[in-house]
């Protein structure tokens, strides 16, 4: 049996996959992982909660999105023999903004929580923002403290797993938003350059693309999982 496990962006709470998992659980065996919404973790301790939540006994595609896109990366790499396909949607391998690692100390000073929720979903959703995405979005950051956002904010700054990606063996796939106003076309492409035989799928949507486009976004998970 394989299992698609997904891992969350940001916010951590996993909820926001809903629209994917509404797409996609008719034909696919899914588990969604949550990280803790209070404590502080960074990279390596959320790989670690990531990795004790892996199936034991089953053929993984581990799918990462956004934030969690260097944790899937990393396991990927720990675990070649248990992961057979690895989904990276709209992340990157290193910082994706990385002139602004000599600031990353800024990020525990920000009060994250009182940012407005039309701030974050413009820079998420963008012109594909509803209703009903924006509600869940802000349902999400509410769960999840402002410490914990600003720790995986500084995390984001620093971060470098090019030596781990060069290392997976595993097929990979990565979903590329067209309008997303987060994370650049650059990240996809330096990840291509580790991984050249890597496929990248470019789909209408913002950096939110899993929630703005599940169908879409489905079909080409699909796709991928029965070339496997």
């Amino acid at each position: 049996m394989t299992t698609l496990v997904l891992l969350p962006g940001m916010d951590g709470t996993g909820t926001l996959f809903a629209p994917l998992v509404n797409a996609l659980s008719a034909t696919t065996a899914i588990k969604v992982v949550a990280y803790p919404p209070e404590a502080p973790n960074g990279y390596q301790a959320l790989q670690d909660i990531a990795e004790a939540a892996l199936p034991a006994d089953e053929s993984i595609i581990l799918l990462g999105e956004s934030f969690s896109g260097p944790i899937a990366i990393s396991l990927a790499a720990k675990h070649p023999d248990r992961i057979k396909g690895v989904v990276l949607c709209c992340t990157f391998a290193r910082s994706p903004h990385p002139g602004l690692a000599p600031l990353g100390f800024l990020a525990s000073l920000v009060p994250i929580k009182h940012v407005p929720l039309a701030f974050a979903s413009a820079a998420l959703l963008g012109r594909h923002a509803t209703p009903e995405l924006r509600h869940a979005l802000g349902a999400a950051l509410d769960m999840v403290s402002g410490a914990a956002l600003r720790a995986r904010t500084q995390a984001v700054l620093s971060v470098d797993v090019s030596a781990d990606l060069a290392r997976v063996t595993a097929p990979i796939l990565y979903l590329r938003a067209t309008e997303d106003r987060l994370v650049p076309k650059r990240a996809s492409e330096f990840i291509q350059h580790l991984q050249p035989s890597a496929q990248v799928k470019e789909i209408e949507g913002p950096h939110c693309l899993l929630q703005a486009a599940p169908a879409e976004a489905a079909q080409v998970i699909r796709e991928f999982m029965r070339g496997l």
